[in-house]
């Protein structure tokens, strides 16, 4: 049965937002006198859609997912809050890397929205406690830093994906719409004495169970399913990354090298994620 929750109320967001030199800026513009029409507009679909929506209150916009938003500016986290569940996804928020690392490790919590820049235990700190606990936690990492070097960083600690500020918030929803359509039946395989567990991201190898990364699981499952060909770091990244296949990037390489160093008995010698040289990379016994 379909039901209405009530009047739309504005996403506090918008309340927060003006003078703000454009953290949404890439939606609504820079002007100091507010978001702008586009954001408003934006925002004007989310009502029609929250007042269509069940007693249950979600959106029907599709899946959802439950989101942890680790922000210490308390405009953006509500504004994020706000936007997220006004597409029907259930959110918690923290103010500090603290309280993200003791909610990070409910179990019902799928993904992180971190913000790299925090008080006291900073974004990677939190990001690497975290999926030191549940390597099964998707971590986007929210971050004003744009130089590769902090983008490494963070992929390093273990991070999926990042989002540089400033970014608009179809962006966002679209991204949290990928990590859910990500999230497949759980599938396990052993090759070459390793035990793959895509299901909860783990590799076990020599009776020692290793995180996965949510995005190396997903390199697995897609050499696997496609085995028996190569695949390249163009269709890598258009499928894995959600970028352009033509991006010139070395984070596709640097990924299957962590991933090598996991999972693999000699990560120099290859076996189970190998190089197709000048095409990309291939599920090893595939070939």
């Amino acid at each position: 049965m379909i039901g209405c929750v009530g009047r739309f109320r504005p996403p506090r967001l918008l309340r927060h937002i003006r003078g703000r030199g454009g953290y949404w800026g890439k939606v609504g513009g820079t002007s100091p006198r507010g978001p702008g029409l586009p954001l408003l507009r934006f925002f004007d679909r989310v009502r029609g859609r929250w007042e269509a929506c069940s007693v249950q209150g979600r959106l029907l916009w599709g899946s959802t997912v439950n989101v942890l938003v680790v922000e210490d500016e308390p405009a953006i986290r509500e504004g994020l809050v706000d936007l997220l569940r006004g597409a029907g996804h259930e959110v918690m928020s923290a103010p500090d890397g603290k309280k993200a690392i003791a909610m990070g490790r409910d179990p019902a919590v799928k993904m992180i929205l971190l913000d790299l820049m925090l008080p006291g235990i900073d974004g990677l700190d939190v990001c690497r406690r975290l999926k030191a606990a549940r390597p099964d936690l998707y971590v986007l990492m929210l971050t004003a830093r744009g130089s590769e070097d902090d983008k490494v960083n963070g992929l390093k600690t273990g991070a999926d994906d990042y989002i540089t500020k400033p970014f608009g918030p179809r962006e966002l929803l679209a991204r949290i719409e990928a990590v859910e359509r990500r999230l497949e039946t759980a599938e396990t395989l052993e090759v070459d004495g390793c035990l793959l567990d895509l299901g909860r991201c783990v590799a076990r190898r020599d009776g020692e169970d290793i995180g996965l990364t949510a995005r190396e699981t997903l390199i697995l499952r897609l050499l696997f399913n496609h085995r028996g060909r190569a695949v390249p770091r163009s269709e890598l990244l258009e499928r894995i990354w959600d970028a352009p296949g033509d991006l010139e990037t070395r984070t596709v390489d640097m990924t299957i090298s962590n991933l090598r160093q996991k999972i693999e008995r000699e990560p120099s010698r290859p076996g189970i994620v190998v190089t197709v040289k000048g095409v990309g990379y291939a599920w090893g016994p595939g070939l």
